[in-house]
């Protein structure tokens, strides 16, 4: 059993979110060492960058006010090619087509609508070509004989993602949102981005999340459990269809199953699932560190929004649930937290690898000097002691920082 620990920092960019998270290990003497961090913390603020996959139109303007589904820009893309030989259907030469063409180019044209057609001598020798899409005639070319149709285009409309205030605009490309907000981080998540009424199924963090949780009043709301999330439980949430799912663990076999596919080391995000879900802590059945599940706790009736697209390899992307402030007090309150300049006595921590894989503790100590581990190896360690009372030296690469206020 294992998870899958971000390494590196955090940069959502062609996703259109944008956020840096991460700590480094201060040494009096030695050189600084990375150290993953998971931010869970009440108030921060947070921009997000939302860019569009092709050049378009800005909707809103800098100061502008957004909700979190609101269209903050707009593009087209351009419609599909429907290639159509029109000399070999017609049986004349490529350079005679424009002979026969009823719709020029440019020219608008509807489904079964006639593109072309002789005039023969003889009236049952005539031959229609009709159109097989609606759209437009784009071009012909008299060296092939062939027209080539185009459907509309597709309007794609970028949403703002966040409850927020516009604090740049990108021309024609997006917009950056800011948001005051509490933020939760989690492990791994896959499905895309979507929002709705965060609300509590279970009683403790480390209570199962069971299909007799899920209630036909939950439908479209963000569903938070426990300590895990069965196969049953989510063929019921897709049922009854809630936004979203944030438990502690899964296991992978159910993982897999949902998918229908092992899913690699690539970004997640654009899975079709039937809803968007986080695991706060892994894979298995761990609880959800009371920390995060008393956050969530405290915001249950309010408006979540949440992605589960996560990267474990460089530029690394965690899955996040963001329960923003109004929008009005965006450009108040706290301000964005300050990069981490190191791991610091009292940091609350999870570890990440076996055999205490899902503890949460703080560290207690702090050595300066390389310790040799079970591997036989030299490496840095730390000393984490437990809400029970035990501590254990464990490598600073088996850890990752809780942070936040």
């Amino acid at each position: 059993m294992g998870t899958l620990p971000p390494v590196g920092s955090v940069r959502r960019g062609s996703r259109a979110t944008e956020n840096e998270a991460g700590g480094l290990f201060q040494q009096p003497v030695m050189a600084h060492s990375y150290t993953p961090g998971l931010t869970v913390t009440e108030q921060t603020v947070v921009r997000r960058r939302r860019q569009l996959p092709l050049p378009g139109t800005v909707l809103v303007a800098v100061g502008d006010l957004v909700q979190s589904n609101q269209p903050v820009a707009r593009a087209e893309l351009p419609g599909k090619v429907y290639p159509l030989n029109l000399a070999n259907q017609l049986g004349v030469a490529p350079d005679e087509i424009k002979e026969y063409l009823i719709k020029k180019e440019g020219e608008p044209v509807r489904k079964d609508e006639i593109l072309a057609e002789n005039k023969p001598l003889i009236k049952w020798f005539k031959t229609e070509i009709k159109s097989p899409i609606t759209g437009t005639v784009e071009s012909l070319s008299t060296i092939t004989g062939q027209v080539l149709l185009r459907e509309p285009p597709r309007v794609l409309e970028l949403l703002a993602y966040v409850d927020g205030t516009i604090v740049e605009v990108h021309p024609h490309q997006g917009v950056t949102v800011e948001a005051r907000c509490s933020l939760v981080q989690g492990i791994f998540g896959i499905g895309g981005e979507t929002s709705g009424i965060l609300a509590i199924a279970v009683a403790k963090p480390d209570e199962a999340l069971t299909p007799a949780h899920l209630k036909a009043d939950l439908k479209g709301k963000i569903v938070v459990g426990g300590s895990f999330l069965s196969a049953e439980t989510m063929t019921r949430a897709k049922e009854i269809g809630v936004a979203g799912l944030v438990v502690g663990g899964i296991h992978d076999k159910d993982l897999r199953a949902l998918l229908g596919y092992d899913l690699g080391v690539a970004i997640t995000g654009t899975e079709q699932v039937g809803f968007t879900l986080i695991l706060t802590e892994g894979f298995g059945t761990i609880p959800m560190a009371q920390k995060t599940f008393t956050l969530l706790s405290a915001h249950a009736g309010e408006k979540a929004t949440i992605s589960g697209a996560t990267q474990i390899r460089a530029g690394v992307i965690r899955p996040e649930i963001i329960i923003a402030k109004p929008a009005g007090a965006a450009q108040s309150g706290a301000a964005a937290a300050p990069q981490r300049e190191g791991i610091r006595i009292g940091d609350p921590v999870r570890i990440i690898r076996d055999p205490l894989f899902g503890k949460i503790g703080e560290v207690s100590a702090l050595p300066t000097d390389l310790q040799k581990i079970p591997t036989e190896s030299d490496a840095r360690v730390l000393e984490v002691r437990f809400p029970d009372g035990q501590v254990a030296v464990i490598p600073r690469t088996n850890i990752e920082v809780i942070e936040g206020a």
